[in-house]
């Protein structure tokens, strides 16, 4: 068997997550709260300010929850062959994997999100029951040059950034299209796409003063749909930034491990219903499920 350990990214934040893993690690949720100046769980179990929806503040937020979830795991006598992560949650398999350390992630992360936050002139919208190639020809015939492909969750889930007036209206033109549910998702920037470049920009400087380590076990690249290594960490984790999250075909190359099984950690459930999605589609089982869960 080929356990992978998935971590999900922004989008799968709520108000109570970590009590249990905060009350267990309580050493690491200090360390954060110092490391990033505010205390974290008094933001995760209460959000009292209604920050946790900001992504300067999310961000750091779920990759707390995510390492201790791994942690609780470890000590519960799992251990993965391989992890990957969805867009944030990458971070947090890579810290898995001790490609760097648990404060020097959470710096990484802070600043990521920081950079990410800057950027609001967009938005993103979720597009369910289109194909990848019927979706990018309706936005090409329509005109809509402005609007990206930013994450290719399953393949009937496709996440689309850019302006927000241009998402609102293909809205419309994909709906009559025939696509069961065009969605605005509630994050405050067209993330994974071409206007995230001045992120990966301001972000270029710290992550390159990063020193990674080798992985001890794979972690799969959003960017290449590869094993990380030490010497393209860098350059990878910049253009995660405003590239495509290609998770259908990381999810479709697992799937072809021996025996693969997927856990999820943190408390969330998004990404394990997007692998059964992919299962579904890849054996054609079954016609996709009208209601799908969505990352960003």
């Amino acid at each position: 068997m080929t356990e992978v350990f998935m971590f999900p990214g922004q989008g799968a934040q709520r108000v109570g997550m970590g009590r249990e893993l905060f009350a267990r690690f309580p050493e690491l949720e200090q360390e954060a709260s110092e490391v990033l100046g505010y205390p974290l769980g008094r933001l995760c179990l209460e959000d009292p300010d209604r920050q946790l929806g900001d992504t300067r503040y999310t961000q750091p937020a779920m990759f707390v929850v995510n390492a201790l979830a791994y942690r609780a795991a470890v000590a519960d006598g799992a251990h993965p062959d391989v992890a990957v992560g969805h867009s944030l949650g990458e971070y947090n398999a890579l810290e898995a994997a001790g490609v760097f350390d648990f404060r020097a992630g959470l710096r990484l992360v802070a600043a990521r999100a920081e950079a990410m936050a800057g950027v609001t002139d967009g938005g993103m919208s979720a597009v369910v029951g289109l194909s990848e190639t019927t979706l990018r020809f309706l936005l090409i015939r329509a005109g809509f040059d402005t609007l990206d492909v930013a994450n290719l969750n399953t393949a009937t889930q496709t996440v689309l950034a850019g302006p927000t007036a241009d998402l609102d209206e293909a809205a419309l033109i994909l709906e009559d299209a025939g696509a069961r549910m065009v969605r605005r998702l509630d994050v405050s920037g067209p993330f994974h796409s071409r206007y995230m470049t001045p992120a990966a920009a301001r972000f270029a400087d710290v992550v390159r003063a990063a020193e990674p380590r080798e992985p001890r076990f794979p972690v799969i690249a959003n960017r290449s749909v590869c094993p990380y290594r030490r010497e393209t960490a860098a350059d990878l984790l910049l253009e995660q930034i405003d590239h495509p999250v290609r998770w259908r075909e990381t999810i479709e190359m697992l799937l072809d491990h021996p025996d693969p099984h997927f856990t999820e950690l943190g408390g969330s459930t998004v990404l394990t219903s997007m692998v059964r999605q992919i299962r579904r589609e890849r054996d054609g089982s079954a016609a996709p499920r009208p209601r799908q869960r969505v990352a960003a």
